[in-house]
C-alpha cells in the first residue's frame, strides 16, 4: 500500500472540494491525468481521500495559479514524488517558467500599447469609420497577402 493510502482518512470527494476549493469535476480530471493518485476506497467502493492528497491537490492548484502548465507539474510532481530532488532541479524548472512568464508580459503590453494607442484614436462618433476595425482589418489583409504569396 502507498504512503498515500497509508494515512487515507474518511474524506469524500465533496470533502476534499470544499477543503481545497477545487471543483469536484477538476479533482476528477487531476485523477484521470495521473496528478492526484487514486485514492483508496471503501469495501462498498467509495473513495477516501486523506491529509496526503489535499497537500497534492492544493500544491498542484497553486501551481496553476501561478501559471505552471500540466505537464510543468506534472514534472515538479516527478521531482518531489522521487523523494531525491535538489534545489537546482527546482529552480531550474522555475527559471524556465519566469521567463515563458515574462514573455507573455512583455506580449500582453505590446497588445495594451497597440489597443491603447488605437482606441484613442477612435471618435466616438455615429460614423462607420473605426481606427480599431481599420487595424482588425489590417491583420486580416497582412494574412491574406501571406496566404497569395505562399501559393
Amino acid at each position: 500500500m502507498s504512503d498515500d493510502h497509508a494515512i487515507a482518512s474518511d474524506l469524500k470527494r465533496a470533502d476534499l472540494a470544499r477543503l481545497t476549493g477545487c471543483n469536484l469535476e477538476t479533482i476528477r480530471y487531476y485523477e484521470n491525468v495521473g496528478l492526484m493518485p487514486d485514492p483508496p476506497r471503501t469495501a462498498s467502493g467509495h473513495r477516501r481521500y486523506g491529509t496526503a492528497h489535499v497537500e497534492r491537490l492544493s500544491f498542484v492548484m497553486r501551481a496553476r495559479d501561478l501559471g505552471f502548465t500540466m505537464e510543468e507539474i506534472r514534472g515538479l510532481l516527478s521531482l518531489v514524488d522521487r523523494g531525491s530532488h535538489t534545489c537546482a532541479e527546482v529552480e531550474r524548472m522555475g527559471r524556465h517558467h519566469l521567463d515563458v512568464v515574462r514573455t507573455k508580459i512583455r506580449d500582453l503590453q505590446m497588445i495594451e500599447a497597440v489597443l491603447a494607442g488605437t482606441i484613442a484614436r477612435c471618435t466616438g462618433t455615429d460614423t462607420p469609420d473605426c481606427p480599431l476595425l481599420d487595424v482588425l482589418n489590417e491583420g486580416q489583409a497582412n494574412s491574406e497577402r501571406v496566404v497569395r504569396a505562399s501559393e
